[in-house]
């Protein structure tokens, strides 16, 4: 009898793991530094999703780079927001502590 092994075909990266969303996440990241800090908060929890389920082996890995230059730029973009809101609320404390004082005196 001959046997031959039985050679499996090789399975794609596609046929295997999720494509990754690299360009997605940084797109977002960067629209959360310039425009509006909600989608810095979805890079930011698409990034670390994607992250951890390429390190799982369940997303392909060639976005890693994309992807965490994505989410890092969203979190810049949330901390960038909390500064600024933090700020405004600083400022409006100010003139309005202010203005108390000042209607007090007359």
């Amino acid at each position: 009898m001959d046997e031959t092994p039985q050679v499996q075909p090789e399975m794609t990266i596609s046929q295997e793991m999720k494509p990754h969303r690299g360009g997605v996440v940084l797109t977002l990241g960067i629209i959360g530094i310039v425009l509006c800090f909600i989608t810095g908060i979805i890079a930011w929890v698409m990034g670390k999703n994607d992250l951890r389920e390429m390190a799982q082996g369940l997303r392909d890995p060639e976005g890693e780079g994309m992807t965490r230059a994505g989410m890092i730029c969203g979190i810049i973009g949330v901390a960038l927001a909390a500064v600024g809101i933090l700020w405004w609320l600083i400022a409006v404390f100010v003139i309005g502590t202010a203005g108390f004082m000042e209607a007090a005196h007359m």
